[in-house]
């Protein structure tokens, strides 16, 4: 059984992996056994901290800076690392960005930032990464979506119509793939304790009382609890799932949400 859900040795590229859920999952795949390729773009001084975090946890970590929005960038950078590390089994399209403003105050230039980084850079590493793994017959490719997929909320409209859409081209890329072999699903986080949401994370706060209330589980996610549906994703025991949001939340999604007046 535990074949099922081996990764070891498998070349894994996360994009947008220098910290946050990104880093997460970059830990949860290479303590599995998985060599991580880290991704960004701001620094390469980030980079080179979170692949020696990894490193540090025995992982076997390697870092390239490339702006995955900028298409021939992704394509050298696809092409480097499939020479210099191996072949990409597993991609996971993590970067992204949130705007938080009212849509009637949103520029069109802020709209279109949010869906180009959110939408169009899994559209774009997904066609230079696939390419390889039709070849091969074998791939897992990983949309990080939301609950933002399913549900709006005032001042996200531009994340949100990009993880709707990210939502679509998973079940599209997997309509066109999956004939070859390739798995194409997506993980749709809940509200997780990093270190962004760490200054909200207060009693008293009022999102965090939101959350915690909302939340059916009656908590914040642990990072850590991403790893196992990423492994999953990543490994063989997912061979038969396409074009699936596996949604970790703590059960959000599935309730309406308690009265005022229930405990």
């Amino acid at each position: 059984m535990t074949n099922l859900f081996d990764i070891q040795g498998k070349v894994a590229l996360i994009t947008g992996s220098t910290h946050g859920l990104g880093m997460a999952m970059a830990k949860g795949l290479g303590q599995a056994g998985a060599t991580i390729v880290v991704n960004g773009n701001s620094s390469q001084e980030k980079i080179d901290a979170a692949v020696a975090e990894l490193k540090s946890e025995g992982i076997n970590a390697v870092g390239y800076k490339f702006n995955v929005t900028e298409e021939e960038q992704v394509k050298a950078a696809v092409a480097k690392i499939e020479n210099e590390v191996g072949p990409i089994d597993i991609l996971i399209n993590n970067a992204g960005i949130i705007k938080r403003i009212p849509l009637l105050e949103m520029e069109v230039a802020d709209f279109r930032e949010v869906i180009d980084i959110d939408l169009v850079s899994p559209f774009i590493v997904s066609k230079h990464v696939a390419k390889g793994m039709i070849e091969r017959r074998a791939g897992k490719i990983i949309n990080i979506c939301s609950m933002m997929s399913e549900l709006g909320r005032n001042t996200v409209s531009a994340y949100a119509a990009a993880k709707g859409g990210l939502k679509m081209l998973t079940k599209n890329m997997a309509t066109e793939w999956a004939k070859y072999n390739v798995q194409i699903n997506g993980i749709g986080p809940g509200y997780f304790a990093t270190e962004q949401t760490k200054p909200i994370r207060v009693d008293g706060h009022p999102f965090n009382d939101f959350i915690i209330s909302r939340t059916p589980a009656a908590k914040w996610g642990d990072p850590g609890d991403l790893a196992g549906a990423a492994i999953f994703l990543s490994s063989k025991a997912s061979d038969f799932v396409n074009g699936h949001i596996l949604y970790v939340d703590g059960g959000i999604l599935a309730t309406i949400g308690k009265p005022s007046n229930e405990d």
